[in-house]
């Protein structure tokens, strides 16, 4: 199974993500990596378990701390019928950059530390955990950040860990593969307010057009304009939080025309720009 990079982006008004599955294999990766920090928490039925070197079976649901960059497998991969999943991913610097070196986050820097060996959690801890797991895709913003610190600091004080990937031992990631990737994103980021020449980027990743299309998409698992169409979206989603109009926040992402900015934003989001705004209030 091919190693994937997964790009992942924060929600809006939020310094992290929370993703609630309902479904399996909603992913579009499957064995995959990403500079993130993931808790996964399933609360029933069973399945397989990859993180790192080490592959398993989980059942009576799981829950898991994966450190960056630690490759694992998509949790409900080839699983069918009744799925649930709650997954929170977030950057080691999601409240700035000396976060954990406060005096009063001195075990969450240790629970950080062991995630680099992936961890799981026994069922004390799912009794404890699952339920304030479960209330945050539907908090406000502040709530799920109280929650989130509640969740953290109760992992780390967890007496039912278990490190799954040996412990100081990294996965083999190419990084020359890596850089690539990441010096495709950072151009991304920066410049996708303005027409973007795939040529350049191609030139970025000293492939051809036609290589890197294919490169793109394969590790990627979608086509690099619609990897662009979607951060841009992103973007217009936290503005369209502003009074600024939808065409002003359509031209400030990087779209031409406001009927290409509003179907594009339904085909990502399943709502119109004027619909989402509406949806805030």
């Amino acid at each position: 199974m091919k190693l994937q990079f997964e790009k992942i982006e924060p929600e809006v008004g939020s310094s992290f993500r929370v993703v609630h599955h309902t479904e399996p294999e909603t992913c579009r990766v499957y064995w995959h990596y990403h500079p993130e920090y993931e808790i996964v928490y399933i609360p029933f039925g069973d399945g397989r378990r990859r993180i790192g070197t080490n592959v398993s079976r989980y059942d009576g649901g799981e829950l898991a701390f994966i450190g960056p960059n630690l490759p694992h497998l998509n949790f409900s991969y080839g699983i069918e019928g009744l799925f649930e999943e709650i997954v929170v991913q977030l950057r080691d610097d999601f409240m700035g950059d000396s976060f954990l070196l406060r005096p009063e986050m001195s075990s969450v820097r240790r629970l950080f530390e062991r995630a680099h060996a992936g961890l799981i959690f026994g069922s004390t801890t799912k009794q404890q955990v699952g339920p304030l797991l479960e209330k945050m895709p539907q908090q406000p913003p502040f709530e799920r950040l109280l929650t989130l610190l509640r969740v953290l600091q109760q992992l780390a004080d967890a007496h039912d860990t278990e490190a799954l990937h040996a412990d100081g031992v990294r996965f083999d990631l190419n990084p020359k593969e890596q850089e690539r990737i990441n010096r495709i994103c950072r151009y991304v980021e920066k410049h996708y307010a303005q027409p973007l020449d795939v040529r350049k980027v191609a030139d970025l990743a000293s492939l051809t057009v036609p290589a890197f299309c294919r490169y793109f998409k394969r590790m990627t698992q979608v086509t690099f304009t619609d990897f662009v169409n979607e951060y841009r979206v992103n973007q217009a989603r936290r503005m369209l939080q502003s009074s600024r109009t939808v065409a002003d926040v359509g031209f400030a992402v990087g779209f031409n025309n406001l009927s290409h900015f509003n179907k594009t934003f339904r085909a990502v989001t399943g709502q119109t720009p004027s619909a989402y705004r509406k949806a805030l209030v």
